[in-house]
């Protein structure tokens, strides 16, 4: 082997080369501190995890996540709602959680073989949750409000939508083949229906929050010492003010009214956005669906293909029935069928392909033979056909005229305040928007949060201003509805410590809050333990003074006044038998100690009529636990093999964990 490595050959020069490359490579990744396991990556990445690859773990297929993507799973989690700039650390860890959790899932999809194809989706879109939003009525709500629903409710692309729905079909699959195995008994399913179903009546004393509050009354000196006890909490509890001079300019105010618009303005606008007025192919069609269970045998699908071929028949047969008529008496699609079969107007990839291929080489007024797709056999009618073309300026010449309207209106108002600002800087606000026939109007001193008074929206004006100096320079801010406002600071109140005298009020609420709880749960155990030892829920009542109310026959995921939803707030209540009482419930707003006075199960006809659905609850159920169980495993050995790199910038301290 020497002798050989001793030869001055291409060929040995060649094996040098790879030796030392390769043991380069592995120098790097032994060697060198932190080499593919350093949790500081890139700005805009906030995790990365590693998949399988050469070399094992050391050089491995990588996937990077966004901040970006982790915010929208967080706008996603909050539907909209503001989330405080102190939670916001919180649910970035979980949406960050959700994420890995669905990439590490769908590389293990693919590691088996698990896949959705771009038919699955549309699938899905047309039968699942999204259907009857995409398709009212069996009809297709366009390219355009498609795009638009996405992104009002989930601000994301159509495109990337797709892409999630796709994710998630094979999430399910892959649920679907590691759950497979689950089974339940029959005797588990009716012992689940009868603890769910079983309904109870009962009595029950209640003790109000709001009650106690009221008999909370300190003293002053009590009161001042909380005060002082709780110092911190007062710091500064009087936020800083501001009052504000402003002038509101609006489209009534443009001295020359409403700017007119030129014939030539709309011929350029019109060439320079023909795409947003291109219209694409489409065909308006109806059909007749036969549908076949997917599962369904050999049988099954030749006594459809049987009843389609009868249908049509009769629409081929010298003066046939009418179609529309067929399709309300035959037709198993419930989105189309009470319309005679009508789908309106669609554009390519809308239907499955077979369909789409169909009901587009149709002319007007044709009528396809049997078509078969995965949802059974179709018959389709093509009623009219539109070629891809552009809107002529004709049909949309008023709509171009109202938005270069709009425009004008804007940079014309903008322009005026602009304008009033500037002047205002030599003869002052109000003497400003005098000579332009506008009145300048001063707050009181007001908060960040406010509003102030005839604007549409002022939570820009006044982020503005409490950025601004007192007697600053006029500015400009955006006041909603195309309309602006110039202002100026005209005073600042700092935020500032109140004294006791000042917030006295506000320190009793706070101690009333602290009191109540302990007090709430104090006097409640006090009703629980009377009650026991008397064997008297209504006598109990009365020595305590709580009110004794009585509950209608409820089941487990009803509501009962005082108590709330019984499934979280009291589920103890179904373990007890007529005549017992319960221990001491408490939801925060009231302390409850109840007595069952009935108890029904549910009939054995009834736990027969409802075996098959109590059995798919309950396999869901235990099918959910052992998914949730395999995803913590795969989860955790990815972890546990430091496959799952966070970027240290985003792992703040969780105000709620405490991690």
């Amino acid at each position: 082997m020497i002798r050989f490595l001793q030869k001055d050959t291409p060929l040995v020069k060649a094996i040098f080369i790879v030796i030392i490359g390769v043991t380069c490579v592995l120098m790097v990744i032994f060697l060198v501190p932190g080499m593919f396991n350093d949790q500081t990556s890139a700005s805009d990445t906030y995790a990365s995890i590693r998949h399988g690859g050469l070399l094992g773990r050391f050089l491995p297929a990588e996937d990077k996540i966004s901040t970006a993507e982790v915010q929208l799973a967080v706008q996603n989690m909050s539907r909209g709602q503001q989330i405080p700039d102190m939670l916001m650390p919180y649910f970035m860890q979980q949406a960050a959680q959700q994420v890995i959790e669905r990439d590490i899932l769908q590389e293990e999809a693919h590691r088996i073989g698990v896949t959705a194809s771009a038919d699955d989706v549309r699938h899905f879109l047309h039968t699942g949750m999204w259907g009857q939003y995409l398709f009212p009525d069996g009809q297709y709500i366009g390219d355009e409000r498609y795009a638009e629903l996405i992104s009002d409710n989930l601000h994301m692309s159509v495109d990337k939508f797709e892409s999630e729905v796709r994710q998630q079909i094979v999430v399910d699959r892959l649920r679907d083949l590691i759950t497979a195995g689950v089974t339940v008994s029959d005797a588990e399913v009716r012992d689940f229906y009868t603890n769910q179903s079983t309904k109870i009546k009962f009595d029950y004393a209640v003790i109000s929050a709001d009650d106690l509050r009221k008999t909370i009354n300190p003293t002053d000196t009590e009161l001042e010492a909380f005060f002082k006890q709780n110092a911190s909490r007062y710091t500064n509890a009087d936020p800083e003010t501001r009052k504000i001079n402003y002038v509101a300019v609006t489209d009534k105010d443009l001295p020359g009214g409403k700017p007119e618009v030129t014939d030539a303005e709309i011929q350029q606008y019109y060439n320079d956005n023909q795409a947003n007025y291109r219209v694409d192919a489409q065909v308006k069609v109806r059909h007749i669906l036969i549908s076949v269970d997917p599962n369904a045998g050999a049988a099954a699908d030749a006594a459809a293909k049987a009843k389609a071929q009868g249908i049509l028949d009769q629409l081929h047969k010298d003066n046939g029935e009418d179609f529309a008529d067929l399709a309300k008496k035959n037709s198993d699609d419930p989105g189309s069928k009470d319309q005679g079969g009508e789908l309106g107007w669609i554009k390519h990839g809308v239907t499955v392909p077979a369909f789409d291929a169909v009901a587009f080489a149709q002319k007007p007024g044709q009528i396809s033979g049997l078509v078969r797709t995965q949802f059974g056999y179709h018959i389709i009618q093509t009623e009219d056909k539109q070629d891809a073309h552009v809107k002529p300026l004709s049909e949309v010449k008023s709509s171009i005229a109202d938005i270069l309207t709009k425009q004008k209106e804007g940079q014309a108002v903008q322009a005026l305040a602009q304008q009033l600002a500037t002047e205002a800087q030599k003869d002052g606000l109000a003497q400003a928007a005098a000579a332009y026939h506008m009145t300048a109007v001063t707050s009181d001193f007001v908060s960040a949060g406010a509003t102030l008074t005839g604007l549409s929206d002022s939570s820009k004006l006044l982020t503005a201003a409490f950025a601004a100096q007192k007697g600053g320079a006029a500015q400009v801010a955006d006041i909603g509805d195309g309309g602006y406002a110039v202002f100026q600071v005209a005073d600042i109140d700092p935020a500032h410590t109140p004294t006791f005298a000042e917030y006295k009020s506000h320190v009793l609420d706070d101690f009333r809050d602290q009191q109540v709880t302990s007090l709430l749960a104090r006097k409640t155990n006090e009703l629980a333990d009377r009650a026991h030892a008397e064997g008297d829920l209504a006598k109990a009542a009365k020595e305590v003074g709580a009110t004794v109310k009585t509950s209608d026959l409820v089941g487990r995921d009803q509501q009962v006044p005082d108590i709330g939803a019984l499934s979280s707030a009291a589920p103890s209540l179904f373990d007890l038998n007529v005549g017992q009482i319960s221990n001491a419930i408490n939801n925060g707003t009231a302390g409850v100690v109840a007595k069952i006075v009935d108890k029904q199960a549910p009939s054995a006809e009834d736990a027969a009529k409802n075996f098959d659905s109590t059995r798919d609850t309950l396999l869901n159920q235990r099918r959910d636990q052992m998914f949730q169980v395999f995803v913590s495993d795969l989860v955790n050995s990815y972890e546990k093999g430091g496959r799952v790199l966070l970027n240290r910038k985003f792992q703040q301290k969780s105000p709620l964990s405490g991690t």
